[in-house]
């Protein structure tokens, strides 16, 4: 995740602790040096709704041999053992699970934050007020434009309706709640009814997810959006990012899933507001870009582990076989190993990218899934070659300004 709102100047957040702590980009087996990573739990794969960009490939059906609550109870505790920071339960759609309420408690009284990333439909009063009362720390529901486009993606009429009432249900309860908006060729037109939306309604963190080509999604990369539509993207963001802190909105905005966010932010401000951009720099460099396999880890209904929620078709062994802790903290689990060190298995652009150490190579799930090769370059990069150093075209962006270091010396300091 980038904050957006941080890297401008804006106010933090409690997820600025782990995404920008001083150790962060060194740790490469957990959010913090004495902690486990952040771990996304598909609590199920059964959902009510059918989106067409759905990672999990979710159906609205039961499916067999996903952990039992004894099994997901004994998961917990022993992520609990090696101090995960956060635990984000997430499906299908995570609400379907009739005892993931009491699960997300036990975690909290353990010391572990919960959070929900959810549809929204199923939100009732009542089940808002059980989330408050748990402590659950923030709820993320989908909405991916307006009505219309909403009700589209989702597969359903009545969706977006179910969605806003889930919204309202969280914010009336007291929970902090945000909006998560998933970025496509089909409803980038429609940024500015989710600005609207969470002007509106209240809301107080809007996360704008870059598409990763996986589950249904693996077949939706020609409608991911060409690199002169995500520039046009990030410059609109930005600039509703420096309204909003400019008017003193406290709405945080993220965004997840394309760490190259964080270095066209940097060199935004470069070249508008140059009087920022070393503190964003600084950021950045402290939170060392993409983390799957060190810093952030999954583990699915059926109790697999995987690098992270879009890798899916990697395994790196099962929770019914040898608790999580033990799979996490394994060298020789090659896979593992390797995206630990995965500077020296790189390849392509990201091989050779002056931004490698502020973005990590990336998302290897999206570069696997258009290329074939895990560690080939990421395609959702839209940075450009003269801003990555490929090039003489570049020299002049490198060349030291005025008692100031070129920037090549700047990233790596």
């Amino acid at each position: 995740m980038i904050s957006v709102t941080k890297l401008l100047g804006g106010a933090s957040y409690f997820g600025d602790r782990l995404r920008y702590h001083k150790h962060s980009a060194k740790q490469t087996m957990g959010a913090r040096p004495d902690s486990g990573p952040v771990v996304v739990w598909n609590a199920t794969k059964t959902c009510n709704l059918e989106c067409v960009h759905c990672y999990a490939d979710a159906e609205p059906r039961r499916f067999t041999g996903e952990l039992t609550t004894a099994e997901a109870d004994t998961m917990i505790r022993d992520l609990a053992s090696i101090k995960v920071p956060a635990l984000l339960i997430s499906g299908g759609e995570p609400l379907v699970r009739p005892d993931v309420l009491d699960l997300a408690e036990l975690a909290m009284s353990l010391g572990v934050r919960v959070t929900f990333s959810t549809n929204g439909t199923l939100i009732d009063a009542k089940k808002a007020q059980r989330i408050a009362k748990i402590g659950v720390a923030y709820v993320g529901i989908s909405v991916d434009g307006g009505e219309a486009r909403h009700d589209r993606f989702r597969g359903r009429d009545g969706a977006f309706r179910d969605a806003m009432r889930g919204i309202r249900n969280c914010r009336d309860a007291g929970i902090r709640v945000g909006v998560r908006f998933t970025v496509t060729k089909e409803n980038v037109g429609e940024i500015d009814d989710v600005f609207r939306i969470v002007e509106d309604e209240g809301i107080g963190r809007l996360c704008l997810y870059h598409l990763v080509y996986s589950g249904r999604g693996a077949y939706l990369a020609g409608i991911d959006l060409e690199v002169e539509e995500k520039r046009r993207l990030m410059n609109k963001l930005i600039e509703r990012v420096e309204r909003w802190n400019g008017e003193g909105r406290e709405i945080e905005v993220m965004t997840v899933d394309n760490h190259a966010d964080a270095p066209y932010i940097y060199l935004w401000l470069r070249e508008h507001d140059p009087a920022r951009a070393d503190a964003a720099l600084s950021l950045v460099r402290s939170n060392g870009g993409n983390r799957s396999g060190m810093a952030i880890g999954c583990i699915d209904s059926f109790g697999l582990v995987h690098p992270d929620q879009f890798s899916t078709n990697h395994t790196l062994g099962s929770i019914r076989e040898r608790p999580f802790s033990e799979i996490w903290r394994d060298d020789r689990v090659q896979l593992l190993h390797g995206l630990r060190v995965r500077k020296t298995l790189l390849q392509g652009r990201c091989a050779t990218c002056q931004w490698l150490p502020v973005c990590n190579g990336n998302f290897r799930a999206r570069a696997e899934a258009a290329t074939g090769d895990y560690w080939q370059s990421d395609p959702g990069c839209y940075l450009l070659d003269e801003e990555i150093g490929v090039g003489q075209a570049f020299q002049p962006v490198r060349r030291a300004q005025a008692g100031k270091p070129a920037l090549h010396e700047e990233i790596a300091s």
